[in-house]
């Protein structure tokens, strides 16, 4: 199977001090942690935004320290998601999507969270906040979106398609089950994160996954071989896929990173994980945990 679309694969962050020595070389310096992390992994999603948006010269520095091939995926800001409805937003949305575009091809997909509150009560004003989506440029064209949606998934879905908007998986299913390491990290993710089916589908030529895994490897393992296997399908079909792979200890999450791509790299075409190449070879996935 060759692929036909771009695979992306990240973490939730760049800067996290106790990957030095692992994901970054010992002695890295938190200054230069976002320069090694574009050189490792492919992509990052972005959380911090949906607390404050960058200044100008904050995105002129992302751009000159990453490869133009490294995607940042914004999560918007929780003044456009978490102010009720989304249509009186749009001066904040355009105004979001405009301070980010000095980074060009650098820009996935943006990240709309919405709330558990934003339900199919209000379909009409997600329609018209997507209508109004900037598309200025190609680099600022898509937006993916999480919604729990338990009514009117028919519906939700035939309105991503119509704008191409991305649908965000969620994949909580490892943290649900036990593990040999971090049961208290267990259950505070448990409480903190949504308890909500899997639903592998996607709206648009691009989505999303976040994937939650367990702390203890070993239970990962099936759930990153039944996702290798799907999103093998998915570039087959043309679907270009952002993975973001977070774990409760933060520490772990490059490894997830690096197992689903070796998972990955065996059933379909992928170049070297960057990652590797900068080590100058894999590193056996067991030493990480």
């Amino acid at each position: 199977m060759n692929i036909v679309q771009p695979f992306f694969i990240g973490c939730a962050i760049w800067a996290y001090k106790d990957w030095i020595g692992d994901l970054f070389p010992t002695g890295s310096k938190s200054a230069d942690l976002l320069r090694l992390y574009s050189r490792r992994l492919t992509t990052v999603e972005g959380n911090t935004t949906f607390y404050a948006t960058p200044k100008p010269e904050v995105v002129a520095r992302w751009a000159a320290e990453t490869p133009e091939e490294f995607r940042f995926c914004f999560k918007l800001p929780r003044e456009v998601s978490h102010s009720g409805p989304l249509v009186p937003q749009l001066p904040a949305t355009h105004a979001f999507v405009e301070r980010l575009a000095p980074l060009g091809a650098r820009l996935g997909p943006f990240f709309l969270q919405l709330p558990p509150g934003y339900g199919p009560q209000r379909y009409d004003d997600l329609a018209r906040w997507l209508a109004a989506w900037p598309s200025s440029s190609a680099s600022a064209s898509k937006c993916a979106t999480r919604l729990v949606c338990a009514r009117g998934e028919a519906q939700l879905m035939a309105l991503l398609e119509q704008h191409n908007a991305g649908r965000v998986v969620m994949d909580v299913r490892p943290i649900r089950e036990e593990g040999q390491d971090g049961a208290e990290l267990l259950d505070d993710a448990r409480e903190r994160k949504p308890d909500v089916p899997l639903r592998p589908i996607y709206s648009s030529d691009f989505t999303l996954i976040r994937y939650i895994g367990n702390p203890d490897y070993t239970v990962n393992e099936p759930f990153l071989d039944e996702w290798a296997a799907r999103i093998a399908q998915w570039l087959h079909d043309g679907v270009t896929v952002y993975a973001f792979m977070h774990c409760p200890d933060e520490a772990r999450s490059p490894a997830l990173c690096r197992a689903l791509y070796q998972r990955l790299a065996a059933l379909t075409t992928l170049p070297p994980l960057p990652w590797d190449e900068a080590d100058g070879g894999s590193v056996e996935q067991t030493s990480m945990f």
